[in-house]
């Protein structure tokens, strides 16, 4: 049996990790790792996944469905009510594309660096 690995970190680009790291910290409820700087930010998730966000200065944000660049990274959030986790992160001032192709079970936004953040209805 091979050995049993944990995934232990995930890390977005962005040309401003700290501002990143602070929209998916209201996204989320998740605390601010002690150690970040203008180049590095994350978050503890409690479990031992440290989301990150890291400095991309010549940084390319994704482009919607038609892929001009392609998407990167897409994270779904679960969650238990779909219409107020959208709204919330609305006022995050998460992006909504037009392209919407399962609204009632997940909506399709964007974070501040235009990654897909999708908030998924649970069960």
């Amino acid at each position: 049996m091979p050995p049993q690995r944990k995934l232990s970190a995930i890390t977005l680009d962005r040309p401003d990790p700290p501002a990143l790291a602070a929209f998916y910290q209201r996204a989320t409820g998740l605390e601010p790792h002690p150690e970040c700087d203008a180049a590095f930010a994350a978050l503890n998730d409690g479990d031992g996944l440290l989301p990150g966000f890291q400095r991309v200065d010549d940084y390319r944000a994704p482009h919607g469905p038609d892929r001009i660049v392609p998407q990167q990274f897409h994270l779904d959030l679960d969650v238990d009510d779909l219409d107020e986790a959208e709204t919330r992160l609305l006022e995050l001032r998460a992006g909504r594309p037009q392209y919407q192709p399962r609204p009632n079970r997940r909506r399709v936004l964007l974070d501040p660096a235009r990654h897909p953040l999708c908030p998924v209805a649970k069960g």
